[in-house]
């Protein structure tokens, strides 16, 4: 066993993993934020995707060990402390970005992470960012225009 600890969500997390123990196991299971979806185990479908200092990641393909001493970022991080929808989720219930809601966290966290690296992004844009994450129910059209309207609402106004 291996103890990890890292900073999730803004608060600082410790336990004891085998050294197998993908992030997306240690996410759920010892720490109960079941925000992060398994959904393929292979690293396809992008329902595991959390941000690890900045940066989104699959979670599925990253053990915990090698999140010693990170910053983690899940679904259940996102929303503001007082429970305020981020922009991005407010537009995914807006535009009905969602059926099933399956795969909703982990495209919520990718458009977090696109939006973080191109605050104007084009439709093309958004669809290529979005490849590594599959959505088996809305087709990605009000997915790709809840991106969109979370990156319009996002901007900051232009001085005039």
């Amino acid at each position: 066993m291996t103890k990890v600890s890292m900073t999730v969500n803004g608060k600082a997390v410790s336990g004891e993993v085998e050294g197998r123990t993908l992030l997306a196991t240690f996410l759920r299971e010892d720490l109960h934020l079941t925000g992060t979806h398994i959904g393929c185990d292979t690293s396809q479908c992008g329902a595991c995707v959390v941000h690890v200092d900045g940066q989104a990641v699959k979670a599925c393909t990253m053990f915990a060990a090698e999140a010693e001493g990170a910053e983690v970022t899940t679904i259940e991080g996102i929303a503001a402390a007082d429970g305020t929808m981020s922009p991005v989720q407010k537009a995914f219930q807006e535009h009905h970005g969602l059926q099933c809601g399956f795969c909703t966290p982990g495209m919520v966290m990718s458009a977090h992470a696109l939006l973080a690296e191109n605050p104007d992004p084009s439709e093309a844009e958004i669809r290529e960012y979005l490849q590594g994450n599959i959505c088996r129910c809305t087709g990605y059209h009000n997915i790709v225009k809840a991106i969109a309207a979370a990156a319009a609402e996002m901007r900051p106004v232009a001085a005039e």
